[in-house]
Order: C-alpha cells, then sequence, then structure tokens
C-alpha cells in the first residue's frame, strides 16, 4: 500500500475476515508471546503455538483474604469451565513429583516454601496437556509482589484476575466456622453451608489455623501484600464482594471470566439495530451516531429523501409512496448499497435501522455486501409498545410533540388542539408489532452472535448496553 496516498481504500472484505476469525487479536497474542518467551526459533514457536490453538482456554487468578470463598469459586469456575485447579496443596501433594516432594519436606517442617521451588511446581504443572488443552485456575497465588513478578517474568499471564473482598469482621465469623472433608478437599461452615448427610458431617475435621488470633493475624498479612500485587494486573482485574450468597458470587465471577478484553484491533462499526416498531430503534441510533461520529441511516427517511431530490431513483419510488405502497426490495437495496457505500460510511461505520424486516431483505442486505458486524434486537413488551405509539400526539400550530402519559401538555389549550398521527392509533400499530414478530426468529437465525437488550427501560440505560455489546469483541463460537 502506498504510504504517500490518502485515504487509504482498504477493501471491505479485509476487516470483515479479519473480525468474522479473530485475526487481529491472535496475532496480538501471538505477539505477546514471542515477547514474553523470546524463542531462538520463532517461526517454529508460532506454528506450534497455532496448532495448540488455546488462546481462548481460562487462564485465571482467584484472590482473596482468608475465609473469602475463592477456594469454593474457584472449584465451581473449574467444574463449569472444564480447567485445571491449581493449589498451593494440591502441588505439592503431587507424589509423582521430585520436587513436590522436596516442597512436601519443607512444608512438613512448618516452613515457607521458597517462591522459586514454588515457582517452578507451577511451571512444571501449567506444561502438562490437560492445563494446555483445557486451561487453569490458580487459587491464591501470588500471595506476594515478589511471586507475582516471578510468575510474570516467568511467562505465566492470566487472562483474568479475581479478586473477592469482604469486612474483616465478616471473614473472621466465617472462619470460624469453616470444616474441612479430608476425603476430597471439600470446604463446609457450621452455620451457611453444613453437609446433610451424617456420614459426611462425622469426617469433617477443623482445619488448622482459623482461630481468630491467627486469622486476624493472617489477614493484616494479606492486606499488606494485595495493594502491591493488584498493580500488577491493571487491566484485567474485577474485585467482587464475597459479603453476599455464594451463588451470586459465582455467577459475577462466571460472567466476568467467559469475557473477552477489548483488543487494539482496528474496527469500523456496522451497526443494525432490529425491534418492532416503537422499541427505540430511532434514539438509540441518534445516540450512537451523536457519540461515535457514525453514520446514522434510517431506511424509511433515506427513500424520503431520494424522492425528495428528483433524482432518477427518487422518481421510481415516488408512486409507491403516493399510493401508500411497500417500495419493491430491489429498489431499497440500491439506495442502501449507494449510501452505505460512500466514503464516510466506510471511514467512520454506520448504524442502519428500518431494514431488514424480514429473511428476504437480511439476504439481499448479505448480497450486497453490506453485513453488519453488530446487529442489536430491542426488546420491549407488546403493552409498552402500544403505550408508547398510541398516547402520542403532536401540536400542529408549533410542531411540538407530547406523549399523554410522558410528556403531556402543559395547558388545556394545547391539549385540545393536539392530533394523532393516523399510523398510531391502536390498530395499526398492532399490524406493524404482528408482522414484525412474524419475521423476528428468521431474522435472528440468520444474523451471528446476535446480541439482545431489554428496551422497556430508561434509554441511557439501554444505550449502555449497546454500547457495551459495540466496544467489546464477539465471543468466539466454540464447535462443540
Amino acid at each position: 500500500m502506498d504510504a504517500t496516498t490518502a485515504p487509504h481504500r482498504i477493501p471491505v472484505e479485509m476487516p470483515r475476515y479479519g473480525e468474522h476469525h479473530h485475526i487481529f487479536e491472535m496475532m496480538q497474542i501471538m505477539l505477546q508471546e514471542l515477547l514474553i518467551h523470546q524463542p531462538k526459533e520463532p517461526i517454529q514457536f508460532m506454528l506450534e503455538h497455532l496448532e495448540r490453538d488455546n488462546d481462548m482456554v481460562p487462564r485465571i487468578f482467584i484472590l482473596g483474604p482468608p475465609a473469602s470463598g475463592k477456594t469454593t469459586i474457584a472449584m465451581w469456575l473449574c467444574k463449569h469451565l472444564n480447567a485445571s485447579l491449581i493449589t498451593a496443596e494440591n502441588l505439592i501433594w503431587n507424589k509423582l513429583s521430585g520436587l513436590a516432594i522436596k516442597a512436601l519436606q519443607i512444608y512438613e517442617k512448618e516452613e515457607a516454601i521458597p517462591d522459586f521451588l514454588l515457582l517452578k511446581l507451577l511451571l512444571e504443572r501449567m506444561s502438562k496437556e490437560e492445563c494446555i488443552s483445557k486451561g487453569w485456575i490458580l487459587d491464591g497465588i501470588p500471595e506476594t509482589r515478589e511471586q507475582a513478578l516471578m510468575i510474570q517474568t516467568s511467562g505465566i499471564s492470566p487472562r483474568h484476575v479475581v479478586v473477592l473482598t469482604a469486612p474483616d469482621t465478616v471473614l473472621i465469623e466465617r472462619n470460624l466456622g469453616k470444616r474441612i472433608d479430608p476425603s476430597n478437599g471439600e470446604v463446609y461452615h457450621t452455620t451457611f453451608d453444613w453437609p446433610s448427610e451424617p456420614e459426611v458431617q462425622n469426617r469433617l475435621k477443623v482445619p488448622l489455623g482459623i482461630s481468630e488470633e491467627e486469622t486476624v493475624k493472617r489477614l493484616m498479612e494479606y492486606h499488606r501484600n494485595i495493594t502491591r500485587i493488584l498493580p500488577s494486573y491493571p487491566k484485567i482485574l474485577k474485585i467482587i464482594s464475597s459479603d453476599q450468597p455464594c451463588v451470586d458470587v459465582f455467577y459475577q465471577a462466571l460472567t466476568y471470566v467467559q469475557s473477552q478484553h477489548r483488543s487494539n484491533a482496528p474496527f469500523t462499526p456496522k451497526i443494525l439495530l432490529c425491534g418492532p416498531t416503537g422499541s427505540g430503534k430511532s434514539l438509540q441510533a441518534a445516540l450512537l451516531a451523536q457519540k461515535y461520529g457514525i453514520i446514522n441511516v434510517c431506511c424509511g427517511q433515506l427513500l424520503k429523501e431520494c424522492v425528495a431530490s428528483n433524482s432518477r431513483i427518487g422518481e421510481l419510488i415516488q408512486p409507491y409512496f403516493q399510493k401508500k405502497m411497500q417500495v419493491p426490495d430491489q429498489i431499497i437495496i440500491k439506495v442502501l448499497s449507494s449510501r452505505l457505500k460512500k466514503q464516510d460510511c466506510i471511514c467512520y461505520g454506520w448504524v442502519l435501522h428500518g431494514f431488514p424486516q424480514d429473511l428476504d431483505q437480511a439476504t439481499l442486505l448479505n448480497s450486497a455486501g453490506l453485513m453488519p458486524n453488530r446487529v442489536f434486537f430491542l426488546n420491549v413488551p407488546y403493552d409498552s409498545v402500544i403505550e408508547r405509539l398510541t398516547l402520542r400526539r403532536t401540536d400542529p400550530t408549533t410542531g411540538e410533540r407530547y406523549h399523554l402519559m410522558y410528556k403531556p401538555p402543559p395547558t388545556m389549550e394545547i391539549q385540545e388542539r393536539l392530533m394523532q398521527h393516523p399510523g398510531d392509533t391502536e390498530e395499526k400499530v398492532k399490524v406493524k408489532i404482528d408482522f414484525f414478530y412474524r419475521n423476528s426468529s428468521l431474522l435472528e437465525d440468520f444474523f451471528d452472535n446476535v446480541i439482545y437488550v431489554n428496551g422497556d427501560q430508561d434509554p441511557y440505560t439501554v444505550f449502555e448496553y449497546i454500547e457495551s455489546g459495540i466496544i467489546m469483541p464477539l465471543p468466539t463460537k466454540v464447535s462443540q
């Protein structure tokens, strides 16, 4: 590409292919691995990296103070994600490892395992096939800033770090009631999680180091270290309060670790907003265009502009407008294609609403090479749409728009002269809603990675959900 010419006209197929196959994220991860490991044979290293195909497997640190529930959350995440759980305990109790036997001898003398030995145990475990292919969750490590730096320099880099927090008084109370099942390592609590089976109850044991004095000492040490650990993971950190039901903590952690971090990949938004009439598509498109500078393309407005411009294609559209008939899809797609292929849409991106409304129109959009890279369906209950539209009114004198419930006219004089648009009658609104829902399921199946948004809430809350769906990468589809 000639660096002296601008703007560069990059074929639309290139970014579309790159995002669909996650090429940018793949290259970013590969470059990161090259810089960390600095292999003597970088080409061979990259080939082996691609063959492993494990860029999206879990690599998670779970940190938190004593009794915060990090071990329970880590175990639940492992079961849900099918990843390997790594703790300091299961590292040193590995009878098949010479390093583990050496570490166990130190541990049995009630001495702290040296950081260099702990790191070797970690590297040994993470080199196993199960960790490479399925990923891993590291529970309670690192405990100090020095361990965090050693782990980073050795090439162990998590994708997500979850830190649990709770008041010290709550943690002390929890710790005093903790019990452990020696047969499988399951953790129970005398108040919050007591097993129902008498057999399990009888074999539970009080773990060492859970007295109030020992717990306070461990909490002080934790607080002293955690403030120095957290700066090591500024962009991949999620702090979750564990002073709530364990199930809620788990689902918050699960939602976070299943998310993908925003990459540095170039991205031109091509957004499609779908939803029944009255779902707020026009408002959300205007908000997106205002904040991000993308082009707001309303299909209906575009057709009206063509007619008003007296262009050749506008002359074809005008008879359909006069007879209040549906404009043929082939004409609509020509108008849309002409607009979306202009330089401003190519450079800044676009947000489209009002088209497609059925599967045939979606197929035409695809054939024209105008497929969106973000598709949002705004879901609004039937009754809410009826309420939104049938109560709209317009002042014929001033042109001001009102809503009898949300924005009533200020005086009785204005209210008496208000008029309702013919298309806002309940009968016509119902016809439009029914038409959308007859075709919505086929549209949802046609587009990949559809994002559903609850449109029956504050418009700016809806906008925040749409915004998060735009700036974050789409999830990778895993073939079963």
